[in-house]
C-alpha cells in the first residue's frame, strides 16, 4: 500500500511502521503502562454520537476558526510531540512548514530536535511555544524569554508533568539518550535502510533546546529530570501568567476545578489533555473529561482538546461537546512517517476530507456552528 491508497490515518500508522525502527517508532506510538488510557482515549470518540440532518444547504463548508485574533483554515493544529526527529528526521521542520501553508498552529514542544528560533521562522507567524517548566528557574526564563523573542503568538505550559510517565516500549527497548548500540537496535538499522540512511544526512536527533544542559546525560531518564518539575505549584503558574504578555494556556487539564481556577487566574485557556495516554494509564479519556470542564467554565476561557484525534468527525465531537479548537500529535507523525512531507500533508489531507465530509451529513455549513443540538441524546 503506498501514500495514494491510504484512506485513514490508520493506514498510514501502518506504512509509518513498516518504514522505522522498532525503538524509534515506539518512541511515539507508546504509551504509559498498560496503554489503556491511550487506547481510550481513541475508542471515547466512537462512544459519542453525532445526529445527521438534512435538507440544508451545504454547498460551502467552512472549516475555519478563529481563536485569539486569529483566523485559522482548519480547526486543529499540530500538537507538540518531543524529539520527533528520532521517529523521521527532520519532521519538526516537516510539521511547522506544513502548519505555514496551511494556515493552522504549529505547537513547538520545549523537548523538540530543533530549536525553537528555525521552529518558529518555519511556522511563519502560526507558532505556538509549549513549555516544561524546570525545576531551575533559569532554565525556564531562558526558553520564556527565547520564545518571546522568536515571536511565538501563544505560550502553552504544561502541567501534567510532576512524575514521569513509565512507558513499558521504552523501558523494553533500552530506550536512551544517546541510542544504545544494541543487538536488536542493529537489526532494526537494517531493515530500514531509508530511516537509517536519512538519520545519517540529517544528524543524530537530540533535545536540541537543552543542548547544553543534557551534555552529560548518560540515560533518558536523565533527559526526564530536565523536564520534570514535582514541585511546580499554582503560584509558579501564576508567576508565569504574570510574565507572559500574550495569551497563555495551561496544557493536561483534565479536572473541572482545575479548569476553572485556571479561568480565576487569568489564563486564555487549557488544553484538555492527558498527554496523548503517555502519562498515566488509569485517567480519563479526554472526550469524557470535556463536557464537565466545558460546563465549569461557562465559557469564561477557550477549550482546546487533544489526544486521540484520528478521524475528521473527532474534531466536530470535541466541539460537540464543548471545545473550542483542537490538536492533533500522533495522526500528523504518522504521516511524515508514513512519507516525508507528501506524507503529512496526506495525513492532513485525510483529516480535513473527513471534517467537510462530516459536516455535510450533519447538516451544518461551518465548524464554528457545530454546538450541542448535534449531539444525539441519550436515553
Amino acid at each position: 500500500m503506498g501514500l495514494d491508497r491510504a484512506a485513514c490515518i490508520d493506514d498510514l500508522r501502518t506504512l509509518a511502521k513498516r518504514r522505522i525502527p522498532r525503538f524509534a517508532f515506539d518512541l511515539v506510538d507508546g504509551g504509559a503502562e498498560s496503554e489503556r488510557n491511550m487506547r481510550r482515549n481513541i475508542e471515547a470518540f466512537e462512544d459519542v454520537e453525532l445526529t445527521p440532518r438534512y435538507m440544508v444547504d451545504v454547498s460551502n463548508i467552512d472549516t475555519q476558526a478563529t481563536l485569539f485574533g486569529q483566523t485559522f483554515d482548519v480547526p486543529f493544529g499540530m500538537a507538540p510531540i518531543g524529539m520527533l526527529n528520532a521517529f523521521w528526521p527532520d519532521a519538526d521542520l516537516t510539521l511547522a512548514k506544513l502548519c505555514a501553508r496551511q494556515n493552522m498552529p504549529y505547537v513547538a514542544s520545549s523537548a523538540a530536535s530543533t530549536t525553537l528560533e528555525r521552529l518558529a521562522d518555519a511556522a511563519a507567524g502560526n507558532g505556538w511555544f509549549q513549555l516544561y517548566v524546570s525545576s531551575d528557574d533559569t532554565v525556564t526564563e531562558g526558553l520564556v524569554a527565547r520564545a518571546e523573542a522568536a515571536d511565538y503568538k501563544v505560550l502553552i505550559v504544561t502541567a501534567d508533568v510532576p512524575a514521569a510517565g513509565k512507558r513499558d516500549r521504552d523501558i523494553r527497548n533500552q530506550l536512551a539518550v544517546p541510542f544504545k548500540i544494541t543487538p536488536e537496535v542493529v537489526a532494526g538499522l537494517i531493515a530500514n535502510p531509508r530511516w537509517s540512511l536519512e538519520t545519517l544526512r540529517h544528524g543524530k536527533p537530540n533535545i536540541a533546546n537543552y543542548a547544553d544542559l543534557l551534555k552529560g546525560a548518560t540515560s533518558y531518564a536523565d533527559v526526564q529530570k530536565t523536564l520534570i518539575t514535582p514541585g511546580f505549584t499554582w503560584d509558579d503558574l501564576k508567576r508565569l501568567r504574570d510574565r507572559w504578555k500574550g495569551p497563555m494556556l495551561v496544557k493536561g487539564i483534565l479536572h473541572a476545578a482545575d479548569a476553572v481556577k485556571c479561568a480565576e487566574m487569568g489564563c486564555d485557556g487549557i488544553v484538555v489533555s492527558n498527554h496523548g495516554g503517555r502519562q498515566v494509564a488509569f485517567g480519563p479519556p479526554t472526550i469524557e473529561a470535556l463536557p464537565h470542564i466545558a460546563q465549569a467554565v461557562q465559557g469564561q476561557i477557550k477549550i482546546i482538546l487533544d489526544s486521540g484525534i484520528r478521524r475528521g468527525a473527532d474534531i466536530l465531537r470535541a466541539k460537540a461537546m464543548g471545545a473550542d479548537f483542537a490538536l492533533s500529535g500522533r495522526a500528523l507523525a504518522f504521516g511524515v512517517g508514513a512519507g516525508g512531507a507528501m506524507g503529512a500533508q496526506r495525513a492532513l489531507d485525510i483529516l480535513h476530507l473527513e471534517l467537510v465530509r462530516a459536516l455535510g451529513q450533519l447538516g451544518v455549513a461551518s465548524f464554528e456552528a457545530v454546538g450541542p443540538s448535534e449531539l444525539t441524546p441519550r436515553p
